[in-house]
């Protein structure tokens, strides 16, 4: 009986997603940042097999997609790297703890955020993304309270005495989600400036303060600055750094924000416990420098089962670097870094300029942040590069449709400077002597 009351659903919700992707897509980024690792556990029974889920959800989005607007070549695509750190794991060998059946769904997994760039996007989906992505945290907010307000959840948690918005470990991806919200709106601010906009920026800026990631509140901070002073909007600037001054003054009353309370700690950069978790990572690397040692070692290099694991709540290396060298080795890991730097270079070309920076600027925050986060394997990559690869569409559509129209239009009223051909021929008159 529960087996059919899972199936039944599941059958609805990937119908929905082949015959109405749109609708698909929403549901499934509201999903994604909801966390789904705390409550569709009770149904899968484990955070492994959730985000499975849900990345399989995605690619049936994806179907959907491809059926109704078909494939398209995308050269420079990352998941290209994946795969030849898979292929190049089979040939050196994968990690003892590492299953051939495992390393393929590690592949699948970590290619999938990616595969969008093989399809072709139609114009009400990409827009149908952007809002979704920049409306998600506020949705993830309004869920996580009506969890509370039914005691299945809590709305937050404090940290050293320091509130952290999201409940249950959720706090850093719903961190992560309000950043891709925020980098969704600000590139919509670089285009068109809108009050709805600029206060939806504001609001999930406001939602990474309140949740005390501290890598997203620094990427935030720093796309603000970048698109002010892109905009010389010198007011703008001048009001934030009074806002600024203010909390460094008031920081007693502040206390409350785990990004204050840290700092009057002196502990703002510190690094919760990953020091304990690169070492295994360094060492594996160092056991096979070039080629590492398969597309999901990283999730076997520490075992779920260790004490440093159950002491820490995750196995994760929290620094991809460490993960994909440990994966792919020295090779892989030049080859997925060369990957994204032309993928975003060719992606944004067609951007107009401001827009094109801001792009890149978000690929160099991306980059700083992947030093301390999981940014690839969590859920927050899937929203990540689904909105890149929208906003490289949509960029590559709007160049074909102005590729498209004529060089000029006639003008309906002929010029007198220039010699005007009549729209029809004159009649021919046979002269008298004929």
């Amino acid at each position: 009986m529960m087996q059919f009351m899972v199936v039944i659903p599941a059958l609805l919700l990937a119908g929905l997603a082949v015959c109405w992707p749109r609708a698909g897509l929403v549901l499934w980024v509201l999903a994604l940042a909801t966390g789904p690792d705390n409550w569709l556990n009770g149904v899968t029974g484990d955070p492994e097999t959730t985000a499975g889920l849900l990345k399989a959800y995605g690619l049936v989005v994806l179907a959907g997609v491809a059926i109704q607007g078909g494939l398209k070549s995308d050269r420079w695509n990352p998941a290209f790297a994946f795969l030849f750190m898979f292929c190049t794991g089979l040939i050196h060998g994968l990690h003892p703890g590492l299953s051939l059946q495992a390393s393929m769904r590690s592949l699948l997994g970590s290619a999938a955020p990616f595969l969008f760039g093989f399809v072709r996007l139609p114009e009400k989906f990409r827009r149908a993304a952007i809002m979704a992505l920049i409306w998600a945290p506020v949705f993830a907010v309004g869920v996580d309270a009506i969890l509370a307000l039914a005691g299945l959840d809590q709305f937050y948690v404090l940290e050293q005495g320091a509130l952290r918005l999201g409940g249950n470990g959720q706090p850093p991806f719903l961190g992560g989600f309000a950043l891709i919200g925020l980098y969704a709106t600000v590139l919509e601010l670089a285009e068109n400036p809108r009050p709805a906009m600029a206060a939806m920026a504001g609001v999930n800026f406001i939602i990474i303060l309140l949740t005390g990631a501290r890598s997203p509140l620094a990427m935030a901070a720093l796309l603000f600055l970048a698109l002010l002073l892109m905009q010389k909007r010198l007011m703008a600037l001048a009001a934030a750094g009074a806002l600024a001054s203010l909390a460094l003054l008031g920081s007693g009353l502040l206390g409350f924000l785990r990004a204050v309370d840290l700092t009057q700690l002196g502990e703002a950069t510190d690094l919760s416990h990953r020091t304990l978790v690169w070492p295994f990572f360094v060492q594996a690397m160092q056991q096979s420098p070039w080629l590492g040692w398969g597309v999901g070692a990283g999730k076997v290099i520490i075992p779920v089962t260790s004490q440093l694991s159950q002491l820490l709540g995750t196995n994760a290396a929290h620094d991809e670097y460490l993960r994909i060298g440990s994966e792919g080795g020295f090779l892989g890991l030049f080859l997925l870094i060369l990957l994204l730097a032309l993928w975003v270079a060719q992606g944004s070309r067609l951007l107009p300029r401001g827009q094109a920076w801001l792009m890149r600027l978000a690929f160099i925050a991306f980059a700083i942040q992947s030093i301390t986060d999981n940014t690839l394997i969590a859920s927050t990559g899937s929203a990540f590069f689904l909105w890149a690869s929208v906003i490289f569409a949509d960029a590559e559509n709007r160049s074909k449709r102005a590729a498209c129209l004529p060089a000029a239009l006639p003008s309906p009223c002929p010029s007198p400077l220039l010699p005007h051909t009549p729209l029809w021929p004159k009649p021919h008159r046979p002269s008298p002597s004929s």
